[in-house]
């Protein structure tokens, strides 16, 4: 086992709380250890409509959170009655959604609504690209997690019952809130950047507050956990700054030189080097391990190019993502330099974060469909699909599980195999 497949298990053991779940499982934001790559193979390259839908189910919402897996059960958050459209419908009758289904043929199983804290941010069409589910749940096997802005963080049993409900800040932004909880033995991280500029753990259990950091701004990414050879670090990308905290206790190891600007990709890291995009024109490298302001002594390198909102992918010695929308780009995580830079075309915006499986990068656009590339250094562009009947906005990236690719768009979830 080479040293990122070692340490892609360390993280999502540490992450899950020593839960046994199923490697087929994809049970947090981009997957084990939330570095957007699945192992399976056989994952299908084209589809439409009426090629490869293996189901469909409708939602009844929009929402930019992806769905996760759970051996036979999917979960997904949605949002209705108000901000659909610009301007559409009041506030009052806004409701968050958390839906259970089948995995085999996407049947609800049960089917939880949420009140809304309000005010909430006004919804102002393309300018509100969040809307109100925009954080992924997590679920360590036996709860399920669930973060939900100034509403507050939700814990659920397997059956949608409702165990506690904890405040992590009464705030709001025009753009809402898009962080994900990541789980760590028994809390819950959140990063609340949004809600009260800080990070926050919760007891799994209960609820309750285990520690809180503050300083965390203009951040809307999930952080990362890191392990490294003699201590695990929980990395995060603010304005201004790649921040390592201790994840125990919240404490700070090192910070260094980092987007000076908003940042809405979350880091991923190679060994013991953490690669940080954000601000649509910065991508950077820091190793870990240090301490205090680590800018000189552990920064590797700076370029002024970077993605704006969608995360990177980190294999086999290169670097994936997309910048202004939709141009592919190909980096070479040693010195920063980019081996390509291509447009997808027609693509539009790409705001999600794509996910690599059976050597294919997976790219969602917002209206154009997924663009299915070659993870290789040399740009190959394998498929463009699109599902003619669904018109809808697609914010949402997409999740592997059994070979199978489940996406979402703001009307319905699809089930994608090999038929």
């Amino acid at each position: 086992m080479n040293w990122i497949s070692t340490c892609m298990v360390v993280a999502v053991v540490l992450a899950r709380g020593m839960t046994a779940v199923s490697a087929a499982d994809w049970t947090q934001f981009r997957g084990p250890g939330g570095l957007g790559i699945s192992s399976d193979q056989g994952v299908p390259t084209s589809w439409s409509a009426t090629e490869n839908i293996v189901w469909k189910a409708e939602l009844p919402g929009p929402g930019a959170s992806c769905p996760i897996t759970l051996k036979d059960k999917v979960f997904v958050t949605c949002y209705s009655g108000y901000g659909l459209e610009a301007a559409q419908g009041e506030q009052e009758n806004l409701v968050r959604h958390l839906l259970c289904l089948k995995r085999s043929d996407g049947d609800v199983i049960w089917h939880k609504k949420i009140e809304p804290t309000l005010p909430e941010h006004k919804y102002q069409g393309e300018g509100s690209y969040h809307g109100y589910a925009a954080s992924t749940p997590v679920t360590d096997g036996e709860r399920l997690y669930v973060f939900f802005g100034k509403s507050g963080v939700f814990c659920f049993d397997l059956d949608g019952e409702q165990l506690w409900r904890a405040d992590v800040g009464d705030r709001k932004s025009g753009w809402g809130s898009g962080c994900s909880p990541l789980l760590y033995k028994d809390v819950v991280i959140i990063n609340a950047s949004v809600e009260s500029g800080s990070l926050i753990a919760l007891d799994k259990a209960t609820g309750e507050e285990a520690w809180r950091t503050k300083g965390i701004g203009s951040a809307w990414n999930t952080p990362m956990l890191v392990p490294g050879k003699e201590r695990t670090e929980l990395v995060v990308s603010v304005q201004n700054h790649v921040v390592s905290l201790n994840p125990d206790s919240g404490e700070e190891f090192w910070r260094a030189e980092g987007v000076h600007r908003y940042v809405c990709p979350s880091v991923v890291f190679h060994e013991d080097i953490v690669y940080a995009i954000g601000g649509g024109h910065t991508s950077l490298a820091v190793r870990i391990g240090g301490s205090g302001d680590v800018s000189k002594s552990h920064g590797l390198w700076r370029l002024n190019k970077g993605a704006n909102v969608s995360s990177p992918v980190y294999y086999e010695r290169h670097l994936y993502w997309t910048r202004d929308g939709s141009t592919a780009c190909c980096q070479d995580p040693a010195t920063g330099e980019l081996v390509y830079e291509e447009r997808l075309p027609g693509a539009g915006r790409v705001w999600s974060s794509p996910v690599l499986a059976d050597g294919k990068l997976y790219y969602v656009s917002q209206h154009k469909g997924t663009f299915v590339v070659a993870a290789n250094p040399k740009f190959e562009l394998l498929a463009h699909n699109v599902i003619e009947d669904d018109e809808s906005r697609t914010n949402a990236s997409p999740i592997v599980s059994n070979g199978e690719l489940l996406i979402r768009t703001d009307r319905n979830l699809y089930c994608i195999g090999n038929k």
